[in-house]
């Protein structure tokens, strides 16, 4: 850039510059003493004078929009940053409506069993290997989960927590296989056991097996723990929508429908302490 100061091009053009300049004023000074119409300076200087007025007038108005563009751009940011912090509260405000929404289904359940104790947690993450389900909440052993405390929801049993870590926990829906609760027929009184198999759970059902051949357990009956093991009495299973012989023994099952939408499930409550809390059942129990 120094050498341009320097070179004959850049002399040049200052020297133009001068001598419009001195025109110009030259032209301004006579026109004081000589009409305009007369004067040969006026008219030698007119076209200059109206290239300057041009250039002044054009200066001005980029002037006058950068100083408003500047403007512009602060209100923007400050309309950016007012949206930013409604939408804040937006999302806040539905967050605790939801939890209070949430919180308030357990209310009766709390009520009718004051031993009870909850801890909160939010599903972070689905097992898709799982074929039953199986998914990971936001809760550990830092507030107070342990393995085999019951999942539940408001509408009734999900699943009991299977492992364990500090910050997070995995939890077995009642369509696995390896979750097995003792269960009944809230109508007939009829007991078995509640657990899952691989091909009920494609349809997303489980199973209440273990049932005698006289059972008068019916279509649209309602399925709850037994309680005295992995999960209290009363909890509400499912409904049974079907009823079917096994093909190995004289006993009959019920197909059931659960309670909880394990597919669809978002926020869930983990039962950390009951009374009468007690092992699951294993193997063929």
């Amino acid at each position: 850039m120094r050498f341009f100061f320097r070179s004959p091009r850049f002399k040049a053009m200052m020297a133009a510059i001068a001598i419009i300049l001195v025109v110009t004023i030259g032209a301004r000074l006579i026109g004081g003493w000589i009409a305009p119409q007369a004067s040969i300076a006026g008219a030698i200087a007119a076209p200059f004078q109206k290239l300057f007025g041009a250039i002044s007038n054009q200066i001005e108005d980029i002037t006058t929009a950068f100083t408003e563009g500047q403007q512009l751009m602060e209100e923007n940011a400050a309309l950016e940053e007012e949206v930013r912090r409604l939408t804040s509260q937006v999302i806040d405000y539905q967050k605790t409506k939801e939890e209070n929404a949430f919180y308030k289904d357990f209310l009766e359940l709390k009520e009718q069993n004051p031993d009870f104790q909850f801890e909160p947690a939010m599903l972070i993450s689905r097992d898709t290997e799982d074929p039953f389900g199986g998914f990971t909440i936001d809760k550990g052993s830092l507030s107070g989960v342990a393995v085999n405390d019951p999942v539940i929801t408001a509408d009734g049993l999900v699943g009991y927590v299977s492992e364990v870590a500090p910050s997070y926990s995995k939890v077995t829906t009642v369509l696995d296989q390896k979750m097995r609760a003792g269960a009944y027929d809230r109508r007939t009184r009829d007991a078995g056991i509640a657990s899952g198999t691989i091909e009920l759970a494609e349809n997303g059902q489980c199973r209440l097996y273990n049932l005698p051949r006289s059972s008068g357990v019916n279509i649209g009956d309602y399925v709850v723990t037994s309680g005295g093991g992995l999960f209290p009495d009363g909890l509400l299973i499912g409904t049974v929508a079907d009823v079917r012989q096994e093909e190995q023994d004289i006993s009959v099952y019920a197909v059931i429908d659960p309670a909880t939408d394990i597919a669809g499930l978002r926020d869930v409550m983990v039962l950390t302490y009951f009374s009468g809390q007690g092992d699951p059942l294993t193997g063929g129990e």
